[in-house]
């Protein structure tokens, strides 16, 4: 199968190995030149832990247009932070002339999906592609090197859904094979954005953690450590938030304790107890400073529109809201304003069986 991998961070970087590999041909691209420098010419990935070997890709570049005339491909898969989609949509509506082709934003964050796919159609009309999101990355990987990256694990039953749920199980069937049995089809979309666990597990923490994240710059483990009994018993409040607001969209989703039970087969009653039994978890540094993907993209693109959401439905959502609150202050941005909010997400296109959940 020919497939596109955008973005050559850790998650991109091990799906391209892992797919040539299994003996897919991969195009990477990635948009900064500077990232894919050692990998351009020898175009080889190397992979420890959970996967292990050096793996050459196809073609690796930073032009777009270059990776779609390469070959034609079947699937685009975008492994970017979620603050990235905007611009990958409009980068792709500019250049995609092909309309049966599937893009799975790898994972969505929150109505990920739903927003990319409302910014492709605002630059193209005459082109229509499958967009898909994913629940989680099947990676927990960190690079290692600019050309290679440690997997830890690699997850199971991860949700995948497109905008129209009755297309979920042929989607699974449309990426690589190697792929598919990481899958299962979401109820819903509802079900991959709002099962969105990052933004329980990535904000709240580095947050309440600055002191020591900026004092060592990021030297502790940062779930093992970071995630102290009190900090844990705040994350099952406005992981409650987040449940509650699927059930009132008429979906259920696991909890954060569940999906840590069904991802690594945790043990323990509380989220605190949870982690602590997690062998992946303790090898897992914390970031250097607040400038990182756990705070610029769960937080405008994960609490912000689950809030925006729960308010709509009238919902209580003050622990959700003290975070937003929290990160506004500390990193001085409004990231209700440039986050997915009601007013990104209620543009016309594709929003037409969703608008209803929200005007009741």
């Amino acid at each position: 199968m020919n497939v596109i991998v955008i973005g050559a961070g850790n998650s991109g970087l091990a799906t391209a190995a892992h797919l040539s590999k299994e003996g897919h041909q991969v195009v990477l691209w990635n948009r900064s030149r500077e990232t894919i420098n050692d990998i351009v010419h020898d175009r080889r990935i190397r992979l420890h832990g959970a996967i292990e070997g050096e793996y050459e890709v196809a073609f690796v570049t930073d032009d777009l247009n270059q990776a779609l005339r390469f070959f034609d491909p079947e699937v685009i898969l975008v492994t970017t932070p979620a603050n990235s989609h905007r611009e990958i949509a409009e980068l792709l509506a500019k250049n995609l002339a092909k309309a049966d082709i599937l893009v799975v934003l790898n994972p969505g964050r929150t109505f990920g999906a739903l927003d990319f796919y409302n910014v492709f159609r605002m630059h193209n009309r005459s082109v229509s592609p499958q967009v898909a999101e994913t629940q989680t990355i099947i990676y927990t990987c960190r690079k290692t090197e600019p050309d290679a990256v440690h997997v830890i694990s690699l997850k199971e039953r991860i949700p995948i859904s497109t905008l129209n749920p009755k297309e979920n199980e042929d989607i699974i069937k449309m990426l690589p094979a190697c792929l598919q049995p990481y899958f299962v089809p979401a109820e819903s979309m509802i079900q991959t954005s709002l099962g969105n666990v990052g933004m329980i597990f990535h904000c709240a923490p580095l947050l309440l953690n600055t002191g020591w994240t900026e004092y060592t710059r990021g030297r502790y483990k940062y779930y093992y450590q970071g995630i102290t009994q009190s900090i844990g018993r705040l994350l099952e409040r406005i992981d409650a938030e987040r449940v509650e607001v699927s059930r009132h969209l008429g979906y259920e989703v696991e909890t954060a304790i569940d999906w840590l039970r069904r991802t690594y087969k945790a043990e323990g009653e509380s989220i605190y107890e949870c982690i602590q039994g997690i062998e992946a978890y303790k090898a897992i540094d914390a970031p250097p400073s607040l400038q990182h993907r756990y705070i610029l993209e769960d937080v405008p693109f994960g609490l912000v529109p689950l809030e925006a959401v729960g308010k709509a439905l009238r919902l209580d959502m003050q622990y959700t809201s003290v975070i937003i609150d929290l990160a506004n202050a500390l990193m001085e941005q409004d990231f209700r304003e440039t986050g997915r909010n009601l007013r990104t997400l209620l543009r016309p296109e594709g929003i037409s069986a969703f608008r209803p959940f929200l005007m009741q």
